[in-house]
């Protein structure tokens, strides 16, 4: 009766972890996605305790504690620090399971090969090969240190912590080709011979082979490719999180972690296809780190006053509002809206362009628009936008940088020529809303800025924009 409970409930949860996460892709139901995995989670540990043999007062304590850093987590962190935690999150996750897969070995290790596979047969009724329980741990220990300190190397470039550059020195790649194989014949020769006198040596080198894979990995790594990166450390917290479920056989573990990896794979195609790159260019690519090498811009930025582009945008029928990174550093978002709101009282069309890559993490324009209530209708995608760009009076290109250059249509020498944009310079007239002169946080120039059409407004993006909103009030 115990068992059919246990299983009853772990295909609840499964079911609310798929809810949940077809539930995320809408703002209008991503509140309610995450309300209800988060319900799945906890039928899911409330059924592992069922199986007995964990300390129940133990496991409470660390979902209360969890909890409560959750909660004063969530509270303090702005919006502008969003990737940085969640790139955080993925860390965590990849270092629970290396965890999980470091405490199997150890009770084989100590309780000897047929001892340990006649535990799990009597915890979970299932007997399993040997060498399939050896590589499994192998495998979580592996990737999972490759997502902790992958995850920790995004963490400290996106939090300007350490250069968002990309760091290449020679014969990087073949130090991480080097490193990954040996760890790959590791774990094989573990499962060959886990019983050998060398097998706990072998899996300290691997734990030590994952964490610097994962910090090779993601050094050579620039900004710019930073969405991509989270998605794709995402997809590898998943696997580990799989990989640590074939271990000690829970289903809806394996079920969680696929869902997460799938999902986050998924993902990552997408935003390497709106990049048009691979993920082993993004991987290996080095991205930013030949901007020198692009075309230099010609002309001059014009400035411009917010009482000149006043005038502008209330004789403009259709206004695009391109977000970018910017936006987030100066919590724009609600002024954006009220601006937003003020050009349709007055009879102008308003959209959102929103670049799959814009910000620093895949949906951070989404998110913080979102948090403004800002009408999910009014979001569009790049094609649709692009489409009726050349019939838009004015595009307002808000701290966004890589995703609207032209660079990236008519310069064969910029990094990202052939990256898909979104047309900004073919609207009538272009406002860019920039801090200063200098490169955005990949370090390319954006030749938009050089357009003839195309005026500057510098300063804060919140103050600009609320200053035009003023004047619409007046």
């Amino acid at each position: 009766m115990k068992e059919v409970l246990i299983n009853l409930l772990y295909i609840v949860s499964a079911i609310l972890f798929i809810f949940g996460i077809k539930w995320l892709g809408n703002a209008d139901t991503a509140r309610r996605g995450n309300r209800i995995s988060s319900v799945g989670m906890l039928l899911a540990v409330i059924a592992t305790l069922l199986y007995g043999g964990l300390d129940w007062k133990l496991v409470a304590g660390g979902v209360l504690l969890g909890s409560v850093i959750g909660l004063v987590v969530a509270a303090r962190v702005k919006m502008t620090g969003m990737p940085e935690l969640v790139a955080l999150f993925n860390g965590f996750g990849g270092l629970a399971s290396l965890l999980v897969g470091a405490a199997e070995y150890h009770k084989f290790h100590h309780a000897g090969a047929q001892s340990y596979v006649s535990s799990l047969a009597a915890q979970t009724g299932v007997t399993v090969p040997l060498a399939f329980a050896v590589i499994a741990i192998s495998l979580t220990i592996l990737v999972g240190g490759i997502t902790f300190t992958g995850s920790l190397v995004a963490w400290a470039k996106l939090s300007e912590k350490m250069s968002g550059r990309p760091m290449v020195f020679a014969g990087q790649k073949t130090l991480n080709i080097a490193l990954l194989t040996a760890s790959i014949a590791g774990a094989t020769a573990l499962g060959a011979q886990p019983a050998a006198s060398w097998s706990a040596g072998l899996v300290i080198g691997l734990v030590a082979a994952s964490l610097l894979i994962g910090i090779l990995m993601t050094l050579p790594i620039g900004g710019g490719d930073m969405p991509v990166v989270i998605s794709l450390l995402n997809a590898f917290s998943g696997v580990a999180a799989a990989l640590a479920g074939f271990i000690i056989l829970n289903n809806v573990l394996v079920v969680a972690g696929c869902l997460v990896g799938a999902s986050g794979m998924i993902l990552t195609f997408i935003m390497c296809k709106a990049m048009n790159r691979s993920i082993g260019n993004v991987l290996f690519g080095g991205f930013g780190a030949i901007a020198g090498k692009q075309k230099a811009s010609t002309g001059e930025m014009r400035p411009a006053s917010v009482e000149d582009a006043y005038y502008v945008l209330e004789a403009a029928r259709s206004v695009v509002i391109i977000p970018g990174y910017g936006m987030a550093v100066a919590q724009a978002q609600h002024a954006v809206k009220e601006l937003a709101l003020m050009l349709e009282n007055n009879g102008t069309e308003v959209r959102f362009a929103i670049h799959p890559v814009a910000g620093r993490m895949p949906g951070h324009m989404n998110v913080l628009l979102a948090e403004a209530d800002v009408p999910y209708e009014q979001l569009q995608e790049m094609e649709p936008v692009n489409a009726i760009m050349p019939t838009v009076d004015v595009a307002i290109v808000i701290g966004a940088n890589d995703v609207v250059n032209p660079a990236a249509l008519d310069d064969p020498a910029s990094p990202i020529f052939g990256m898909p944009i979104i047309h900004a310079h073919e609207a009538h007239t272009i406002y860019c809303l920039k801090r200063g002169k200098g490169t955005g946080f990949s370090g390319l120039e954006n030749a938009l800025f050089y357009h003839p059409n195309t005026r500057m407004l510098y300063g804060d993006a919140k103050a600009t924009v609320s200053a035009l909103a003023a004047e619409f009030g007046k």
